[in-house]
């Protein structure tokens, strides 16, 4: 069975200048179960200031909790430091997030330090976690471009996975923050990838800025990738990446992973209407080109 690693409610909502309510957060979430996802990122715990719409995290996470706790679902949250750290271990959080990137102009922007600084306070994290019993994932944003440095290097990446492993993350997804990626460069970069680390250790976080994400994730499945990260109704964005959409439509990826007969374990019925809800919620319409036509047809 292929993983599917659903971002909405974290990255596909932090950008949306609306402020939803927490009840609709729960609600987008308890829906997302509902339709079968059994990883769910749930939020980050940040600053509000930084990301406003992450300001309810310590309730949402609760609520959560409490009401989706016996699912059998994942609910994992971003941590950007040991402030954040303390918040999810006292909240009972099994899983966090840690984040970096291949580049030091977009980490300057994104959290004011340069990629190297970025690993000096991850670690702090990383051992407290280790110590405490605690899952992590990490992160590894402008993989393959950047905004300000254009096409990145494969041996950085390569560089940033190592020292992200090195950490003890079980698991390194690959980002195309701004949807710049090519079938041939992901190919590339997945056999570079391969050289170094197990691939059943590998995820795939692709943009669809350009279009391009499905074609992309039907090559790292060629490649033996079988973990995907994706947004219901492809929501989300960057905002140190202008012009840069949302990530890949889960709709998007179930559709392809479909035509393909691998399994997901997602009832497509369920997750159209989760994906109208919260579309509904911030008044946007959806990037997914599968959504769009099944609700316009019905059909699959």
């Amino acid at each position: 069975m292929i993983k599917i690693v659903e971002v909405g409610a974290r990255d596909g909502l932090q950008n949306e200048k609306s402020i939803l309510s927490t009840d609709d957060k729960f609600q987008f979430i308890s829906l997302l179960c509902d339709a079968g996802l059994r990883a769910i990122e749930v939020t980050s715990f940040v600053k509000a200031p930084a990301i406003p719409q992450m300001a309810d995290s310590v309730e949402l996470y609760t609520k959560v909790k409490n009401e989706l706790g016996d699912r059998g679902v994942a609910f994992p949250c971003l941590v950007p430091n040991m402030k954040g750290y303390e918040t999810a271990k006292n909240l009972g959080v099994k899983e966090i997030a840690l984040f970096t990137a291949t580049s030091d102009s977009f980490t300057k922007k994104n959290i004011n330090a340069s990629v190297d600084e970025s690993f000096d306070r991850m670690k702090e994290v990383a051992d407290a976690a280790k110590r405490d019993g605690m899952l992590v994932r990490g992160y590894v944003s402008t993989a393959f471009g950047c905004p300000y440095e254009g096409t990145m290097d494969v041996k950085k990446l390569i560089s940033v996975t190592k020292r992200l492993f090195e950490l003890g993350v079980y698991e390194v997804s690959v980002g195309d923050t701004i949807g710049v990626a090519t079938p041939m460069q992901v190919r590339s970069y997945i056999r570079a990838l391969k050289s170094e680390f197990p691939i059943g250790k590998i995820a795939m976080h692709l943009h669809d800025t350009r279009g391009m994400a499905p074609t992309n994730i039907f090559v790292s499945l060629e490649e033996g990738i079988t973990t995907f990260d994706s947004s219901a109704g492809g929501l989300g964005g960057c905002p140190y990446a202008k012009g840069a959409t949302g990530n890949v439509a889960t709709e998007d990826v179930w559709y392809l992973l479909n035509s393909q007969g691998l399994e997901t374990g997602i009832d497509i019925k369920k997750l159209s209407e989760a994906s109208q809800f919260i579309l509904g919620r911030v008044n946007r319409q959806t990037e997914s080109k599968f959504l769009r036509a099944y609700l316009n047809t019905g059909k699959v």
